[in-house]
């Protein structure tokens, strides 16, 4: 059972694309990252721009500084574009060299289970599929966790975005997040900080975090705090004088989650 006054604070960046960044943005995000304390930092994909070594590099140094304990997901630029073999016959092999060898990693602490899941097939470049074994995957992973934990699937394709180009497989996706009870997905790709309920999950997608491809919204990463009778999502903004507060809005914590 989780004490119910705890506060689950996470950090939830994405979309950083190192290759096509703000200097500015990248020298100063581990530092406003670091002084919210929290309880878990996520990466939603798109680390680099076009999944290149020197890339991968940069983006290993960002993550060293991040706060610990860290979740990344893949998104659909860490899988090469432009080297044809290398997508087809290797296209996790950066990846997994420079960020992590789990695909769909996991982490379990007091409070909170995060769930990832990579979503980004070799031959599905943009769109990205979530896979029935993954859907099986989080239901068995986050069905099981603590009374009162917080419930939460991490990837880099919006749930809510439908074809066309939205996910391969999102009606099995939506049945496994329903019957896992997940209470909190985490995505990004649009660039585009958004949050709000989505069936029986809150959706919160954070924008990019340092690229220069902000899509006319800014850069920014994402502020989540889970207390007991409500989620808080504030959205950190970036401008020339550094990054500050941004928008914020709370929504009420689901019946299951408010239970001690």
């Amino acid at each position: 059972m989780i004490e119910p006054d705890r506060v689950v604070t996470i950090a939830h960046v994405s979309d950083m694309h190192l290759g096509a960044h703000s200097d500015a943005a990248v020298r100063d995000l581990v530092g406003d990252v670091a002084a919210a304390r929290p309880t878990v930092t996520v990466v939603t994909g798109d680390s680099t721009m076009r999944a290149l070594p020197e890339q991968f590099r940069r983006v290993r140094a960002v993550l060293d500084g991040l706060p610990r304990p860290l979740l990344v997901v893949i998104g659909n630029h860490d899988v090469p574009l432009r080297n044809p073999v290398q997508r087809l016959l290797r296209p996790y092999t950066g990846y997994r060299t420079w960020i992590t060898d789990e695909l769909d990693p996991v982490l379990d602490l007091t409070g909170v289970r995060v769930q990832g899941l990579g979503s980004c097939p070799r031959w599905r470049w943009k769109s990205g599929r979530v896979t029935r074994r993954q859907a099986d995957l989080l239901v068995a992973s986050l069905a099981g966790a603590p009374p009162g934990a917080l419930r939460v699937v991490a990837l880099h394709h919006p749930v809510s975005q439908r074809a066309p180009g939205g996910l391969i497989g999102r009606a099995r996706l939506l049945a496994g997040l329903t019957r896992a009870g997940v209470d909190l997905v985490l995505a990004g790709h649009t660039h585009l900080p958004t949050a709000g309920r989505a069936h029986s999950f809150l959706e919160v997608v954070a924008g990019t975090a340092t690229s220069t491809r902000t899509r006319g919204a800014g850069r920014s990463w994402t502020l989540i705090r889970a207390a007991p009778e409500e989620i808080t999502v504030e959205h950190r903004r970036h401008d020339d004088a550094g990054w500050h507060d941004g928008p914020r809005a709370r929504f009420p914590r689901s019946r299951r989650l408010a239970q001690p």
